[in-house]
């Protein structure tokens, strides 16, 4: 007979589906372990450290300020060209970074996913903790800008969090799909690349998108318009202006990302063991 204080283990077919949400809850400690284990190896024996962080958009920041605020003669409205373009680096560099991490941590995580159960999801989620860590080093760039030229941020500042969200939830949705094809299709790590690089141009980062009047709403179907849009707004005191039109367009199409993501995600996930 078993001993009374002996837990109980109950082996039943689907039982893992049908838990699924509260498994996730349940393993948040590996979530939080696997995020501080990616921290540690992007740092852990580097020369520069963090400076790595700064450096890149430090670079993009002079080109794209040469290229568009000099040669292109850009408007920036009341603001100067510099900070112009930094607030569309900041949201950028944090969808760039948590994408390409997503888009990679199954394949990376292969000795995980092939010996033991957890919800999958995990994986890609945790590697969205060094995007953060890097957006809060090119914060601390941005503030030294304003800081610089004199120019403070309003009330607009509190409501960052919302297209912090909005810029997160693009990155988890675009990188549930790549990390799920990558596991079936590796060419599919050659793609991440790629995309960025065009998205990086596709997007109104050395530039506003008020400059394409006729074209904005449809180019706010890229989800990435408005949360730059967002961040503009919120750190350069209402400059350029909002349009909730094209703000809602770039909302409904990052969370038609994340839904379809999510569900692609699920459907794939009970192969990943097998073909990865």
């Amino acid at each position: 007979m078993a001993h009374p204080d002996t837990p109980e283990l109950v082996l039943e077919a689907g039982r893992a589906s049908r838990n699924y949400w509260w498994d996730l809850w349940r393993y948040r400690e590996l979530l939080g372990f696997l995020a501080w284990r990616d921290i540690k190896v992007r740092y852990k024996q580097t020369v520069l450290g963090v400076l790595w962080a700064l450096i890149q958009p430090a670079v993009t920041l002079a080109v794209f300020t040469f290229i568009f605020g000099k040669l292109a003669a850009m408007p920036a409205g009341n603001v100067p060209y510099p900070l112009l373009v930094l607030c569309g680096l900041l949201p950028w560099q944090l969808f760039s970074a948590a994408f390409s991490n997503a888009s990679g941590s199954l394949v990376s995580n292969t000795h995980l996913i092939s010996k033991v159960y957890f919800p999958r999801l995990i994986v890609p989620l945790s590697s969205v903790a060094v995007a953060l860590i890097d957006f809060a080093v090119v914060l601390v760039l941005l503030v030294a800008l304003c800081l610089w030229w004199q120019f403070v941020p309003d009330w607009r500042v509190l409501l960052l969090p919302v297209f912090i969200a909005l810029t997160l939830l693009t990155a988890i949705g675009t990188g549930l799909w790549l990390t799920a094809l990558t596991v079936k299709y590796r060419d599919f790590r050659f793609v991440v690349p790629f995309l960025l690089q065009i998205g990086l141009f596709l997007s109104p980062v050395g530039f506003s998108s008020t400059n394409l009047p006729t074209w904005r709403a449809l180019y706010s179907f890229n989800p990435m318009v408005g949360a730059i849009d967002g961040f503009r707004w919120c750190l350069l005191r209402g400059e350029p202006a909002l349009d909730p039109l094209n703000l809602a367009i770039s909302a409904g199409m990052a969370a038609f990302l994340l839904a379809s993501g999510l569900w692609y995600f699920r459907h794939t996930e009970r192969t990943f063991a097998d073909l990865i």
